[in-house]
């Protein structure tokens, strides 16, 4: 099933999610004066851009045991937004241990498509495993964690792929995907048709299309009513995944719309997040994250 609107741009729907992340940072660590800040590094140069990732980890002790990865890609209709958006997010992961990246990638326009972006997604993996050893990473326990169009990227790197052909997700695409109302259907999605600029067609882009064998195991938060990356694609994605033997769970939250919001008759615009939904679906990700590779 296809989405039922065209996914457009929602800057500020995600610009407020971000900024509301209340439930994506204990409150603790909001309060703290001085927050974990990230230290920036250049993952690629393409087209006179420098790309950047902002590594978030707590200094452990010299001996300590290399630490699970995640990936984080912003949301933004895949033409705005920024990685400051998934920062809280990332600074919560780096608290229980994690090294969490927030990833820059090009946003569509005249000369960029999500094709561009998705190449961008892929060398941010390939630069994460050249980097694990000195950052005192696991090359081999990378998450991918994506909101929205984001979370179309995350699920791209493991569908579509990342050079890993033989079906083998240590190579190319992420270890584990944990999407935040992704765009996982997209093939008869006007807006993205457009975005891509009739470089390839839309199913060629679609997650739900591409699902391999041996997938890597996923969460999807999503709300019932979203009609922007409606629940429908979700499930779709999840039932291939479960077809092929994988893991894949998906958790609906009755009457909320896109990053479950409650405003349902504007959920581009006006957002108005349910408190309740998004701390138990953070809760939710956060159990599935850390038991994927208990330490």
């Amino acid at each position: 099933m296809t989405t039922s609107r065209p996914l457009r741009r929602i800057v500020f729907t995600l610009a407020a999610f971000a900024a509301g992340a209340g439930i994506h940072s204990p409150a603790a660590a909001q309060a703290a004066a001085e927050p974990l800040a990230p230290v920036v590094h250049t993952y690629r140069e393409v087209d006179g851009v420098a790309l950047k990732a902002y590594v978030f980890a707590k200094a452990q002790p010299e001996g300590t045991a290399p630490r699970p990865v995640m990936l984080l890609f912003h949301g933004g209709g895949w033409s705005a937004g920024e990685p400051s958006w998934v920062f809280a997010t990332a600074r919560r992961y780096a608290e229980l241990g994690w090294v969490a990246v927030p990833v820059q990638y090009r946003l569509s326009g005249a000369q960029v498509t999500p094709i561009d972006a998705l190449s961008d997604v892929c060398h941010a993996f390939q630069w994460m495993r050249s980097k694990a050893a000195t950052l005192g990473a696991r090359a081999d326990r990378i998450v991918a964690y994506g909101v929205s169009a984001g979370g179309h990227l995350a699920a791209a790197s493991a569908t579509i792929g990342c050079g890993n052909t033989n079906g083998t997700y240590g190579v190319g695409g992420p270890d584990a995907l944990v999407l935040w109302s992704p765009a996982l259907d997209l093939s008869a999605d006007g807006h993205f048709r457009r975005l891509l600029r009739d470089r390839e067609p839309a199913a060629a882009y679609s997650p739900v299309e591409h699902i391999r064998p041996r997938m890597p195991p996923v969460h999807i938060v999503h709300g019932e009513k979203d009609t922007l990356t409606p629940l429908a694609g979700a499930r779709r994605f999840c039932d291939r995944v479960a077809s092929g033997g994988g893991r894949c769970e998906l958790v609906a939250y009755p009457n909320l719309g896109h990053l479950l919001t409650r405003n349902l008759a504007d959920q581009e615009n006006d957002y108005d997040p349910d408190p309740v939904a998004r701390a138990d679906g953070v809760a939710k990700q956060r159990d599935f994250v850390l038991a994927l590779w208990p330490r």
